[in-house]
């Protein structure tokens, strides 16, 4: 087990509580959910039962059946109940008859899947957790990446399962620490640099990662991956969204349409660009989307409540729409030809601003910020009255009376900064002071690959620099 030190620590004491758990573990497809139950839980799981995509009731019963049957190794095969009530009835006699001494798991796995409407699944297990579980030395497991689902439907269910979790874990995709420990394990030791450009492409999945091979460069692995026909990720955004959600042809528009535009969109731009209407069912569709990690929402500093924007954060889903969907056809090795174009540099600066944006414990930590309360957003300004416009790609609004405005530059070596240049960062901080009416002192913070060259233009610009080495730390 790589890294999820917190989850597999979590995991391990609710076998010692000596009181039944239920637990549930939600997180986007392909994130490793099964992979740190099945380990954590390795000799402990009584019952494991994994819901179908798309499977009618009877299916799922049936498959039901069929673990029971698994774990139960009954020379005399358990009937096929015709119903959840059943189905529980027939798991409550089998685990009554298998009980030891040690705290056993029961784990279900892709409940969404299991829990088809008008199924009566969710009322049979809360009949299974009420009437049997919370009196029994359990751990009871449920596990789904349709993560809004699972929160609506299970975490805040108003009938017989009402605050009836007792432990939620909520699983993210790898950070750059975790992501650089798994490619070791794995006997693949790439440079920081390399490992950044495979996350900018793929992100912190590891389903994904394990794909990577030793002894091809980064541009090798991303060619052979994703541009190569039967590669894992030619095509696993056309699957992607379907398994996740209903309708998912509005999540799927919602992306395209944060896939065009870097600094995010509001939800007007949103309705405008997709022609979905707005009500509820765009309000769902975002939740969803935020809630499985493919998209963030966000408040501009000194905006209010109406003018958030909602960006994409999703590495895949931007490498798929931006690369994948056109280039895949034009052969082996299109990858390594495209990155000089001009889109290539666009797209690395806006994935790499988002990397940072997902590692800002690791910033504040660096900064010696990790005990400071902050607000972290963007700026932009328009500009006014003959003014220029100002935007920020990251700013810390500190409790301290201070503000790091963030600089962000994806470079493939020192970054130098020339005159015209640093003139350009000494009159942002000034549009951003005369913008944002603070009384706060104002640092520039650059966060580039390997720092600032420094020369007579850094001095007295660049109040402290951040490299990729800084974004591998451990979060305070």
């Amino acid at each position: 087990m790589t890294g999820r030190e917190k989850e597999v620590a979590t995991l391990q004491a609710l076998l010692t509580t000596g009181e039944a758990e239920l637990v549930s573990v939600i997180g986007r497809r392909r994130v490793g959910k099964t992979f740190l139950v099945e380990s954590v839980y390795a000799g402990r799981i009584a019952f494991e039962v994994t819901g179908i995509q798309n499977a009618s009731n009877q299916e799922q019963l049936e498959n039901f059946s069929i673990a029971l049957n698994l774990y139960s190794k009954s020379p005399l095969p358990v009937q096929s109940p015709k119903s959840w009530l059943e189905a529980f009835r027939q798991l409550i006699l089998f685990l009554e008859n298998t009980a030891g001494t040690e705290k056993r798991v029961v784990f279900f796995d892709e409940m969404p899947w299991l829990a088809a409407p008008r199924s009566g699944f969710l009322n049979a297990f809360g009949f299974f957790w009420n009437s049997w579980a919370v009196k029994n030395n359990v751990v009871v497991v449920i596990c789904g990446s349709a993560a809004s689902w699972m929160i609506q439907k299970v975490v805040h269910n108003k009938g017989g399962l009402y605050n009836r979790i007792t432990k939620r874990i909520h699983l993210q995709p790898f950070s750059l620490y975790e992501t650089e420990l798994y490619l070791q394990k794995k006997g693949l030791n790439l440079n920081r640099y390399q490992i950044v450009e495979l996350y900018m492409a793929m992100g912190g999945i590891a389903h994904y990662l394990k794909e990577i091979q030793k002894g091809e460069s980064v541009a090798q692995n991303i060619d052979r991956i994703c541009f190569s026909p039967g590669g894992p990720l030619y095509d696993e955004f056309g699957q992607l969204y379907p398994s996740l959600f209903d309708h998912s042809e509005n999540h799927i528009a919602v992306v395209r349409a944060l896939s065009a535009k870097w600094s995010g969109l509001s939800r007007g731009d949103i309705i405008k660009s997709t022609g979905i209407s707005n009500g509820g069912g765009l309000t769902k569709t975002l939740e969803e989307l935020q809630h499985s990690g493919f998209i963030a929402e966000y408040l501009p500093f000194g905006r209010v409540k109406r003018e958030t924007l909602y960006r994409l954060t999703d590495e895949y889903s931007l490498f798929y729409l931006k690369f994948i969907e056109t280039l895949r056809k034009e052969g082996t090795g299109v990858w390594n030809a495209f990155q000089q174009k001009p889109i290539y540099r666009a797209w690395s600066g806006y994935a790499f601003e988002s990397i940072c944006l997902k590692h800002l414990p690791e910033i504040k930590k660096a900064l010696g910020i990790s005990g400071v309360f902050s607000n972290s957003s963007a700026f932009y300004h328009k500009g006014a009255d003959g003014m220029d416009g100002c935007q920020i790609d990251l700013l810390i609004d500190r409790d301290d009376r201070v503000i790091n405005l963030c600089e962000i530059k994806w470079a493939t070596s020192e970054f130098i900064l020339t005159k015209s240049y640093a003139a350009e960062l000494r009159k942002k901080v000034a549009l951003f002071k005369h913008y944002s009416k603070t009384k706060k002192q104002v640092f520039l913070t650059f966060i580039s690959t390997y720092g600032v060259l420094p020369n007579e233009h850094s001095l007295g610009v660049v109040d402290k620099e951040l490299r990729l080495d800084d974004l591998f730390g451990r979060g305070g």
